[in-house]
């Protein structure tokens, strides 16, 4: 018995770290290429909509003040639905953490993976350090968003003492992007961690189909930033 449970906690301490190091190394890759090569990825193209977005919405503000207001709601909306989601499911888990029923008896049918109480422990402790974290990026993303809300609208004139460039807008409005767009990746980390309750060897083959699925989802295709280009949409790297 004690040879099965060794065998299972190997399984644990081999396949887990494993597939989070293949989710962490692949999010290592897709920053280098949005800082080197920002056109052959969707994040990277997003950044320069973004900013085409804003002086578009500077240069035309009385026409097109609404418009930005909508869409910064809608951006609002997304960021504020994630964090309550982070919150909910940090307690949750908070919750199981501090309570005295023993978590492991209803996973004595488990067929892979260890059962102690201290692997149990880290399990649940790893998703609540990943959501808490997740919910810090959504909060700051909220947080940038606002502070665009209220100066996107600021008139520009000539007056030299007006603090608020177009530069400064844009730079607000990247943050609060950029911040919801790594809130999104811990969610994405920690969605096959949650396979870790029932085994590792789920926790595995969700990590790597979860890196194909983003692989498809960030990396653009020569034909279709061929396209992209041809429609004079990419305004230059970030």
């Amino acid at each position: 018995m004690d040879e099965l449970r060794m065998n299972w906690y190997c399984l644990d301490m081999t396949l887990v770290p494993l597939g989070f190091l293949m989710s962490v190394s692949y999010h290592l890759w897709l920053w280098q290429k949005v800082k080197t090569q920002p056109h052959q990825t969707y994040v990277g193209l997003q950044f320069n909509l973004q900013r085409s977005w804003v002086l578009t919405i500077v240069k035309d503000n009385n026409k097109k003040d609404m418009l930005a207001v909508q869409s910064l709601r809608n951006a609002l909306m997304g960021s504020i639905l994630m964090a309550s989601t982070s919150v909910v499911l940090s307690t949750g888990l908070a919750a199981l953490l501090s309570s005295t029923y023993t978590i492991k008896k209803p996973l004595n049918t488990t067929i892979y993976g260890s059962r102690d109480e201290h692997v149990m422990a880290i399990k649940y402790l790893s998703l609540l350090t990943i959501f808490l974290f997740a919910f810090l990026c959504y909060s700051l993303s909220i947080r940038f968003f606002g502070q665009f809300g209220f100066l996107v609208n600021v008139p520009r004139g000539n007056d030299d003492n007006n603090p608020v460039t177009v530069e400064y807008v844009c730079g607000l409005l990247g943050k609060g992007f950029g911040l919801n767009t790594i809130g999104n990746r811990l969610f994405f980390v920690a969605m096959p961690l949650l396979f870790w309750i029932v085994g590792p060897v789920l926790v595995f083959l969700c990590y790597v189909f979860m890196m194909v699925i983003l692989y498809n989802v960030d990396v653009v295709t020569d034909s279709a930033r061929g396209e992209f280009m041809e429609k004079n949409c990419f305004t230059g790297a970030v």
